[in-house]
């Protein structure tokens, strides 16, 4: 039911930017991104470091949305690098019947990709909290 009713308002904010005039498409925009906003639970898809260790890594589709550079230097094991900025130009890359997992150092970046692509439907993308320094940190502790 959730579902469906995210799916009305993304529709309805699309019938209504094709059908405005260019000037009136800003304030429709800002209007379904404040429904999107209104409809989302605090902490909906965000998840530690060891949540997602006791899920397992394989249930998800990582991304690490950090620079090619950063993730050169290291990554968790099984992540594709789609830097943050270009996130919605990858979606038919990204899985629509698997959760994503999207990271960067802090989890800021990350949660800016992850709200651009719940906003484009895909409602099963999650963000790291405290981005790779956290899980590198408790992959470190849990290895003790």
């Amino acid at each position: 039911m959730r579902h469906l009713r995210h799916l009305r308002h993304l529709l309805a904010l699309l019938f209504l930017l094709l059908a405005m005039p260019a000037h009136a498409a800003d304030e429709a925009v800002i209007e379904g991104i404040q429904e999107y906003m209104e409809f989302t639970s605090y902490g909906d898809g965000a998840l530690s470091s060891a949540q997602l260790r006791d899920a397992g890594l394989d249930s998800f589709f990582i991304v690490d949305a950090r620079t090619a550079d950063r993730y050169d230097a290291g990554h968790i094991q099984g992540a594709i690098n789609i830097e943050w900025r270009q996130i919605l130009a990858h979606v038919d890359e990204l899985p629509t019947d698997r959760a994503i997992l999207l990271y960067c150092d802090t989890g800021l970046l990350s949660a800016k990709a992850q709200f651009a692509l719940r906003i484009a439907g895909f409602e099963k993308a999650n963000v790291l909290q405290g981005g790779y320094p956290a899980w590198v940190a408790e992959n470190a502790s849990a290895s003790k």
